[in-house]
This record gives structure tokens, sequence and C-alpha cells, in this order.
């Protein structure tokens, strides 16, 4: 079974006016994503996704470009069963022997950013084709899911101190959802201002439903400690990337100045920047993007420092559905996977890309056993949206 085929599409997918929001990053008027078809000689196909940013339309035409035009060439004749190798051959851009040789990475290129996001959405096509050709869902090729189902919170959360609350007890009784979370952060002005909408939101949802926040890390470190001491009497499940993820350190002395869970990871890349979080002891939830830190097969190691550290992983499933489902994959997998991310924002990626749907009841998510992923691509839609 070998590669014969790699082709990757930006994926443009504007935001109706009555369902954008407005964020820490502005007016989100656009779904964007790269989504990476891979076929074998034997007509088996796999779906991968990368982005560079969240929602964003920053750079998904170099990552397309990234897969295209650098990675096919090392990819097209290749087992695709040789997932592990494969990952290394992209990661290093050195002689394969070479790097096999070393027994170790040296990468000359590309340690970071779109690189390692493209190195990502080629690792997801990879598992999903390995499940597809051993008619295996992807959790059982990692070790085996856990539990049928899993626990998910809504993500979303944009509205002002009048609205935070209805919307978030909205979410609750949509689905059944024992848990949300609202943005915080720079969109509010002040941090008192954040802080008042926390506080709405909990005396909002009683005691009884999980509440997270979410900084984005636009705050400094002076500012984050402010608002973590404003909230600590609104139990909350953690406080998500209070400051920038480049200052690991400034987030390390926010989790010592509180008794607030500190969560972070959607904009890291690779193991190597979540083992400093472990080191720093800068986090107590670990929330790799599998579109963006590097794939499955990197998201295990993650899942593996987070156990070895006692600490707990969220995968960030603000995505499509072929990040989501791995993303589903390795939580249900991981012995510190605990919780689910589920998009309340409008996310066509999500739900219209694919045949299936991940529905919530009961405020859980199934895991599924259809092979592979456990998706199917409607490459109508592709097409519709294809941009560059």
């Amino acid at each position: 079974m070998k590669i014969s085929k790699v082709n990757a599409t930006w994926v443009h997918v504007p935001i109706p006016p009555e369902r954008q929001h407005t964020s820490d990053f502005g007016r989100t008027v656009s779904f964007d994503s790269v989504i990476v078809k891979i076929v074998t000689d034997d007509g088996i196909t796999g779906w991968g996704e990368a982005k560079a940013g969240v929602a964003s339309a920053a750079e998904c035409a170099g990552l397309a470009a990234i897969v295209n035009q650098d990675f096919a060439p090392h990819l097209v004749g290749q087992p695709a069963g040789d997932i592990s190798r494969l990952w290394d051959v992209l990661y290093n851009r050195l002689r394969e022997g070479y790097a096999i040789a070393r027994g170790h990475g040296l990468p000359q290129l590309g340690r970071r950013g779109l690189t390692i996001c493209a190195i990502a959405a080629v690792d997801i096509a990879l598992w999903d084709i390995l499940g597809k050709s051993l008619g295996a869902p992807v959790w059982q090729l990692l070790g085996g899911r856990r539990a049928e189902r899993m626990p998910a919170y809504a993500s979303g959360g944009w509205a002002d101190v009048n609205g935070i609350g209805a919307q978030l007890a909205g979410y609750v009784e949509k689905s059944g959802f024992r848990a949300v979370k609202m943005r915080v952060g720079v969109m509010d002005g002040t941090v008192a201002r954040s802080a008042a909408r926390v506080k709405a939101a909990r005396q909002a949802l009683g005691g009884d439903i999980g509440l997270a926040c979410d900084a984005h890390g636009t705050w400094t470190v002076a500012e984050a400690k402010a608002f973590a001491r404003m909230v600590e009497d609104c139990d909350l499940m953690w406080f998500e990337e209070p400051v920038s993820g480049d200052d690991k350190a400034g987030m390390a002395e926010v989790r010592r100045s509180s008794a607030v869970p500190i969560s972070a990871g959607e904009s890291e890349f690779t193991r190597h920047d979540f083992r400093d979080l472990a080191e720093l002891r800068a986090a107590d939830i670990l929330q790799p993007d599998l579109a963006i830190a590097g794939g499955v097969t990197e998201a295990m190691r993650i899942a593996a420092i987070a156990s070895a550290f006692n600490l707990r992983l969220a995968p960030h499933l603000w995505s499509g559905a072929p990040a989501f489902a791995a993303g589903l994959a390795v939580a249900a997998t991981a012995s510190s996977g605990f919780i689910l991310e589920y998009s309340l924002g409008h996310n066509p990626m999500l739900h219209e890309l694919v045949e299936e749907s991940f529905p919530v009841v009961d405020g859980q998510v199934e895991i599924p056993d259809r092979p592979g992923l456990g998706i199917t691509v409607n490459e109508e839609f592709i097409r519709r949206y294809a941009r560059g």
C-alpha cells in the first residue's frame, strides 16, 4: 500500500453576518482550513487537516503549497503505513538514511510554524488510511478507547455582561452540556469587565455546571494575575492562555499566584513546546490542536508528557471534521484525556464538510467505531469553497 497522490486545498467558507462573532481576534467572517487528501495505489483515501490559526485565513495558501510542492515529492511512492518514519522524514528534511542512522531528529528547517502544521495534515491523513486499510478506527490502533463516550464542553461565550448568562445557559439547555467555556481578555477592554462577565456567567449557571474561560494569551502577567484573583470564588474549571504562549515563565508565574487551574497549548508546536510547559509547571491542562501541533503521532507523544507530569489533556478542537475526529481519537485513548471541546460558533467545516455528525447527547459525544477517522468527506463542498 503505497502513496500515489497527495493534494492540499485551502478551503475558505464565509460566515453569514448573523452568525459572526467578535472576540480578541476581532470579527470572525470566515472559517478557513487546509484539507489534505492522500490516495494510495490500492484506492484508499485518507483525509487530514492543517491550519495556521483558529479559523484564520492567514497563511493557508502557504500551507497548501508546502504540502503540494515540498512534501508530495517525498511522499509519493512511499509505504502509507510507515507513519512514524514519514513524520521524521518530513520533519528532518534530511536524507532518510541519515535521519534514521542518527536515531533522533536534527531538523534544519521548519522546527515550528507552517511546516509542522503541514506535517500535521499529512499525519492525520495517513492514520485515516491505516485505519481504513485494517478496518479499524484510529482509536483502536492507538490502544483502544477508554469509554464509549466522553463528556464535552460547549465552547463559545462572547456575549456582554448582560447577555453572557443567557448565552451559556442556552448551550446547556440545547444539548445537555455540563460544562461551558467563555471568552475573556482584551475584547472586554479591562480586566474588571472580564471578571464581571465571568461572575455574571457563574451566577446564571449555578454551581453544578463547569465554567472555563479563555483569554487567548492577550493579557500581561500582572493583568492575568489580577483577573485570577478576581474570579477565584467562581470555581473555574480552568483559565486558558492567560498570557502569550511565548512567555511560558510568565504563565508559570500566573499559575503559582492562584488556585485557578491554567490550561494552554492551542498555538504550540510539537512535544518540545509541551515539554517546556510541563517542566516549567506553567499549566495544569495541555491543549494541543492536532492540526497545528503535529497530528496524531505528535499528540500521542504530548499525551505521554501530560501523563508523566500528572497533568490532564483536553485537545483543542475548534477545527474542521478531520482534526476534530483525530483529536477525539487521541482524547479517547490517552490516559490523561478527560474532556472534549465542542464549538458553538458557526463551523461548517465540522458540520457540512463530512456526511457524518458528532452529536452531543446529555453533554457527551460518542466515540464512533467507524474505520479510520470515521468520516466521509463531501468533495463537492471542498470544490465549492476552494481558494488559491
